[in-house]
């Protein structure tokens, strides 16, 4: 008879993530208590996640990098970013992602992934730096078009090391891939594979770039008017503003036709 009590477990994570507690702990007490209703011994429950992390802790490698970044980050790194992108002439949020953009493609096809990422580039160096190039150019800006500007930054690390990557022989996508076309009766060897995926780490490209080149567009139709050719009073420009029709203090008298003439004097 099939013992469908472990599947409990799966309650346990659907109910945990839905209530938004740690997902660290609802996976690790789902873990614990399907190896219970399993018939596992507890020492042996715990020797098991034991062993899973030993064998996949190279995935915890982030937490050492974390404490760092909070470091620069407390010392002015993201300042810095954008005093830097601030003071280059010509430098635009789609230019300057889309130069990440092939930083992060290159490197990933030389399988240099670990390189850069969110926590490493995303968050303390791109998203700051993008930020500061799109309010050089365009003034201070809303709120939703910051967060527009976060996800794009996020978004053009995932295009880059997600198409470069598997330009690289020595990869695990690589083989995954061999091994789907494989049971399908398709030979390929590694290095046919990365040579295909070429042409679409390109497109992939070109179509991210157009998405970046677009969004200044974007900002830019979206911006209040300026004029000059910077932002800048200094360079000509400046928010052009409307003469609004301020009333006078309640202390100046409007001059009448009766008192006109003393009012001259």
């Amino acid at each position: 008879m099939i013992d469908y009590w472990p599947l409990l477990g799966i309650a346990l994570v659907v109910l945990g993530f839905a209530l938004r507690f740690n997902p660290l702990l609802v996976v690790a007490v789902a873990a614990i208590a399907t190896g219970l209703l399993g018939g596992m011994p507890f020492l042996k429950v715990l020797a098991a996640l034991g062993h899973g992390f030993n064998e996949n802790r190279n995935v915890t490698i982030i937490y050492i990098v974390l404490p760092v970044i909070g470091l620069l980050e407390r010392f002015g790194l993201q300042q810095q970013a954008r005093r830097l992108i601030s003071g280059m002439r010509g430098a635009t949020t789609g230019r300057l992602l889309v130069v990440y953009l092939a930083f992060r493609q290159i490197f990933a096809a030389l399988g240099l992934t670990s390189v850069a990422g969110h926590a490493q580039t995303v968050r303390p160096l791109v998203a700051p730096m993008a930020l500061a190039a799109a309010e050089k150019e365009h003034g201070q800006l809303d709120e939703d078009t910051a967060e527009r500007v976060k996800a794009m930054s996020a978004a053009t690390d995932n295009v880059g090391v997600f198409f470069g990557e598997d330009i690289f022989i020595a990869v695990s996508s690589i083989l995954l891939i061999q091994g789907a076309l494989k049971a399908f009766g398709i030979e390929l060897t590694p290095f046919e594979l990365s040579v295909w995926a070429i042409p679409t780490a390109i497109c992939a490209f070109l179509i991210q770039s157009a998405r970046l080149l677009w969004l200044d567009r974007q900002l830019k139709s979206s911006s209040p008017a300026f004029g000059g050719e910077g932002d800048h009073p200094k360079d000509g420009g400046g928010v052009l503003h409307r003469e609004r029709n301020t009333p006078p203090p309640h202390f100046v008298r409007s001059p009448s036709p009766r008192n006109r003439g003393e009012d001259d004097q």
